[in-house]
């Protein structure tokens, strides 16, 4: 594979669970499109997800195959992108221990990505030390890979933001521009709610339709939807904001013209919230059929998928390894 003159694309997933249409929206799609235009990086976060899953530990490791087939299911090609295990490149443990001698706990503290995933799991003060100080390991994987562009929703703009002050204090340290600053990049729709309208779509909160839904299942999260409480009847004017409907029509509707119009009707009243939710049923079934239908064929030969694991992570292990050396000379490690 040949990048000259292209950006260099890190980005991944936690892998305790399927991804869902939250990722979907969030990266994925983008994903797709990012592999024919830049060196692409797709990390399996499992050694990040141990952080939080202190006894659950077989559930991540046997999601690293489901995520692996959510992304081969959804059109990232191989040969395109190097998929990678993150607990099988040791060189980005290594780098993540360097890093955080030049980052303090309180400074971690006040991540707001960090407060907030703390507040949602209820850590308080009882917080593992492997989950405060993840993004550390985040700018690890992101620093290692040299990456100039990261597919990230807004709540993770800290992250970035955090890892570019590692690369600037590290930078700064060694007197030498050894590691390389990232920028963010945004989707259209940088959050989608999860089907109760309460949080973004989570699969550990109960509220996210995964990308392997069955018709069935997606039709039931879509008839579950928060709409608007006050529209109790066809006749009620509506409202369009907080309605996760009309925000599921905004990130999958390509017709936005069909989407304005639905909107102005529902806010005047006469449209009901049923012709609506069978709009985005529909809209939903054509999008997950043919992933759904491609990640069944996939399953069928685990090995394969296995076999491409191990050649992306091998060769994320060389970037790695690059990198990893000119950091450890910098800091005068390199002994022999």
């Amino acid at each position: 594979m040949t990048y000259a003159n292209r950006p260099t694309i890190l980005t991944g997933d936690r892998t305790t669970g399927p991804l869902h249409l939250g990722h979907y929206v969030g990266s994925l799609r983008a994903r797709v499109q990012l592999q024919h235009e830049a060196q692409q990086f797709l990390l399996l976060a499992d050694t990040q997800a141990l952080t939080d899953n202190v006894g659950r530990h077989r559930k991540v490791t046997e999601n690293v195959i489901e995520v692996a087939l959510d992304y081969l299911a959804v059109g990232i090609d191989p040969e395109k992108s190097t998929i990678l295990i993150q607990s099988q490149v040791p060189e980005l443990a290594e780098l993540s221990q360097y890093l955080l001698n030049l980052v303090t706990v309180a400074r971690l503290e006040r991540n707001p990505t960090i407060k907030e995933e703390i507040r949602l799991r209820g850590f308080e003060r009882d917080i593992p030390a492997g989950f405060l100080t993840y993004p550390v390991s985040q700018a690890a994987d992101i620093t290692a890979f040299r990456a100039t562009h990261v597919p990230v929703g807004d709540d993770q703009l800290p992250m970035i933001e955090q890892t570019n002050e590692l690369v600037r204090r590290f930078n700064h340290t060694v007197e030498q521009p050894v590691l390389v600053e990232c920028q963010a990049v945004l989707s259209n729709v940088t959050r989608l709610p999860g089907i109760d309208g309460k949080a973004k779509m989570s699969k550990s909160l109960g509220n996210a339709i995964t990308l392997s839904a069955s018709p069935d299942e997606i039709t039931k999260a879509v008839n579950d939807m928060y709409t608007d409480p006050c529209h109790l009847r066809v006749s009620d004017p509506g409202q369009v904001e907080g309605n996760v409907v009309f925000a599921f029509l905004d990130a999958f509707e390509p017709d936005v013209d069909k989407v304005s119009e639905l909107k102005s009707h529902y806010r005047r009243g006469g449209l009901g919230d049923s012709v609506v939710k069978r709009m985005l049923d529909e809209r939903l079934q054509s999008l997950i059929e043919p992933i759904r239908a491609r990640r069944r064929e996939l399953a069928d030969d685990r090995g394969e998928v296995v076999s491409i694991l191990r050649r992306g992570t091998m060769r994320a292990r060389e970037a790695a390894a690059l990198t990893l050396s000119q950091v450890k000379g910098a800091l005068g490690l390199s002994y022999f």
